[in-house]
């Protein structure tokens, strides 16, 4: 009985999260902020009602395969938004006008991102 309310709670919680990613999404400036709420907040989001199903369902089939889409929502969302954001990066997609740290930016001029001291390590 336990383990049906961890369930709800779970969902819910998912539910949260997911409505905080739309809401990212909308209200964000650019591309890279936009991408970084959606992404974090529906993985967390989805995860979150998958793991509520497999509370609530139990080792059935339904809850093995809702335990299998977490764990793949869990690797896939991250490396799909590294991929998309790097290459809108290496597209040419700028930056908001305010953002205040450009760390690919600075290296596709040349600079290096490892400090004298770090090299001589």
């Amino acid at each position: 009985m336990i383990f049906y309310y961890l369930g709800w709670i779970s969902i819910i919680f998912g539910v949260i999260f997911n409505l905080l990613g739309a809401l990212g999404l909308v209200k964000f400036p650019d591309l890279y902020n936009r991408m970084q709420a959606s992404t974090k907040c529906v993985t967390i989001g989805t995860c979150g009602i998958m793991l509520g199903i497999f509370f609530i369902r139990g080792f059935n089939q339904m809850g093995i395969k809702a335990l299998i889409c977490a764990l793949f929502i869990l690797f896939t969302m991250p490396v799909a938004a590294h991929a998309l954001s790097r290459g809108s990066l290496l597209f040419g997609t700028k930056l908001w006008h305010k953002s205040v740290i450009d760390k690919f930016g600075e290296d596709k001029k040349g600079y290096s991102q490892i400090s004298k001291e770090d090299e001589a390590t």
